[in-house]
């Protein structure tokens, strides 16, 4: 494996600021959306397990087919993920073929370098950029940039659980050049749980960035909570 990401689980902070941020979604989605990201957590599971390529090649090709074969109609295989996506997500117009795309951008770090600008970019935009434009369907989207924000924030915590510096710094700054005017734009209410998680994600990534769980965090929040800023 000729990575150095290590998608390490998440801190509590960290976890209670994104359980937070999702928060601001509309009820009625909660269920969708955290079965979408679990299935995000399960994929980059495999990565951080995995110390032969190929062993990781064949772990998410089972995965690409699993979710492509959910297209068919038949019931899911007894795997909680994917029941929990065939329950929660399939129902409402999402095929199981774009969720397996996601499957793109973990593949990106097992076959390149995270020092590799461009390794980077793929496994952005097949990880996050996917999965913020998959939600933002769900929860009936305006014109918010998801693809961008979604592409800032899997870098921002790609960053997060990177072991060489260098690698680290690289995806910090792809991040930040994606995530710099989000709070400049007003988000609607049905997006706001996505457009939290951008700007826990440019926090991260901030040359004076404040832990996770930080007063200040949790007041920024808030605050784009109550306006979509």
């Amino acid at each position: 494996m000729r990575t150095s990401a290590i998608h390490s689980p998440d801190s509590e902070a960290r976890l209670a600021e994104r359980t937070l941020a999702l928060g601001y979604t509309p009820r009625r989605w909660w269920g969708s959306i955290d079965t979408l990201f679990l299935l995000d957590r399960r994929l980059g599971d495999i990565v951080r397990s995995t110390r032969e390529p190929m062993v990781g090649q064949m772990r998410l090709t089972w995965w690409h087919d699993a979710l492509s074969r959910l297209d068919g109609g038949a019931p899911p295989p007894a795997e909680p993920v994917l029941v929990a996506l065939n329950d929660t997500v399939l129902c409402h117009g999402v095929g199981g073929h774009e969720l397996a795309a996601m499957i793109d951008g973990w593949e990106a770090l097992l076959d390149g370098s995270t020092t590799d600008a461009p390794v980077l970019a793929a496994h952005a935009r097949a990880r996050g950029g996917t999965l913020f434009t998959l939600a933002g369907r769900l929860v009936s989207a305006g014109d918010e940039p998801l693809t961008t924000t979604g592409e800032g924030w899997a870098l921002a915590d790609l960053a997060a659980n990177l072991s060489d510096p260098a690698a680290t710094a690289l995806a910090r700054t792809l991040a930040a050049e994606r995530l710099d005017d989000i709070g400049s734009m007003r988000w609607s209410r049905p997006t706001r749980g996505l457009g939290a998680l951008g700007l826990l994600a440019r926090m991260d990534v901030a040359g004076d960035a404040r832990p996770p769980g930080h007063p200040w965090r949790v007041a920024r929040l808030l605050r784009h909570r109550l306006t979509g800023y």
